[in-house]
C-alpha cells in the first residue's frame, strides 16, 4: 500500500499549531509540553516521548483561565 511509506513507528508530536507559552505555568497552551520538551523532541527516544505524552493530560490543570477578561477587571475596580 502506498500510504505505508509515510507511516512511522514512533510517538508523534502532540503539537496542534497553537504555540503560546503560558506565562505562569511555562508550558505551551496548545500541546502542554515545556519549552525544553519541545526543543528536545526530535532527539528523544520513543519511550521518552511516550512518557511525556502520558503526562500531558495532568498538565491541563496548570493552565488557569481568566474569567471575564478586561471587562471583568474594569468592573471590579469600579
Amino acid at each position: 500500500m502506498k500510504d505505508d511509506v509515510w507511516k512511522r513507528d514512533e510517538v508523534q508530536s502532540p503539537c496542534i499549531n497553537i504555540c503560546v507559552v503560558h506565562p505562569d505555568a511555562r508550558i505551551c497552551t496548545g500541546c502542554l509540553r515545556s519549552i525544553d520538551e519541545i526543543t528536545a523532541w526530535s532527539k528523544l527516544s520513543n519511550d521518552e516521548r511516550a512518557e511525556i505524552v502520558l503526562a500531558l493530560p495532568d498538565r491541563k490543570a496548570l493552565l488557569t483561565k481568566r474569567r471575564g477578561g478586561r471587562q471583568a477587571r474594569l468592573q471590579s475596580r469600579g
